[in-house]
């Protein structure tokens, strides 16, 4: 399915489950694509959920801004494009960047039954966001091959085991004009210092912790990005804000641990926005 923003780009997703279901929509965070949410999207989907799973502007098969345009509010309001035609309860689930975009939709208005934020704080480790930061500006000249590719990746997580059938990374690459791989992101979304985005996302998290939404925060425990005072700091500003820990799981919490992941967020769903037993 294809959802079309304010300022004329396409967005596609993938949409399955009941259609009178309340929906999940989920967003990935930055350098990953829809299919990150491959596991997640079956067990909402199981669980009765109708679920909205869409590439982010300049990312995937989505179409990138030919003006540059990354700013949060330019991903909010292609939230608020992609959910408003919706008349179910709709909760948003967004890891790292789709969780800031989550964030900075809420402070713009939109008013979702229920958020869920992977690994995303108003107060995160620099020293985590930066080496995220660093790996999407790096290899800038592509891959001669898929192997280079699969390296750059081992690199930058070593403690994930390399895939048995590299294939799958294919996903996350283009071809480009010169016959090299590159990363299938628009290079302009990290041209812009880290603090302007999260001096953004403190600002709309103060708009959040002043609204009724219910909000889970879930945290891989090996994670960079998330510390613990990063957690009581949110806390502070929020203090209905829940926690879910993930064990052995860095900032990818679903894809590193994705059966523990599910199981939470499948849990606090159940509590704030069950759905409807049929029949």
């Amino acid at each position: 399915m294809r959802f079309r923003t304010d300022d004329d780009l396409w967005l596609t997703a993938d949409v399955d489950g009941p259609a009178d279901a309340p929906v999940v929509v989920l967003l990935h965070g930055g350098g990953q694509t829809r299919h990150s949410w491959s596991g997640a999207m079956a067990a909402l989907v199981a669980r009765g959920y109708r679920v909205i799973n869409y590439d982010a502007r300049g990312h995937g098969d989505s179409d990138w801004s030919p003006m540059g345009a990354y700013h949060p509010d330019d991903r909010a309001r292609d939230l608020a494009a992609v959910t408003r035609d919706l008349s179910a309860p709709v909760a948003l689930v967004g890891a790292s960047l789709g969780g800031a975009t989550a964030i900075q939709a809420v402070a713009r208005g939109l008013n979702p039954s229920v958020l869920v934020l992977v690994d995303i704080v108003p107060e995160p480790e620099p020293q985590g966001v930066g080496r995220i930061v660093a790996f999407m500006r790096g290899h800038p000249e592509g891959f001669a091959s898929l192997d280079e590719a699969v390296d750059a990746v081992a690199a930058y997580n070593p403690d994930r085991p390399r895939p048995s059938d590299p294939g799958g990374l294919m996903r996350n690459l283009r071809q480009r004009p010169d016959g090299r791989l590159g990363w299938h992101w628009d290079p302009r979304i990290v041209e812009a210092e880290p603090e302007i985005h999260h001096g953004e996302v403190r600002r709309s998290a103060e708009v959040l912790a002043r609204t009724e939404v219910p909000v889970l925060l879930v945290r891989g425990l090996r994670s960079d990005v998330v510390s613990p005072a990063g957690v009581a700091a949110f806390k502070a500003m929020m203090p209905r804000l829940d926690v879910f820990d993930v064990a052995g799981a860095g900032h990818m919490v679903a894809g590193d641990r994705n059966d523990a992941f599910n199981a939470g967020v499948l849990e606090f769903l159940d509590r704030r926005m069950p759905v409807l037993q049929r029949g």
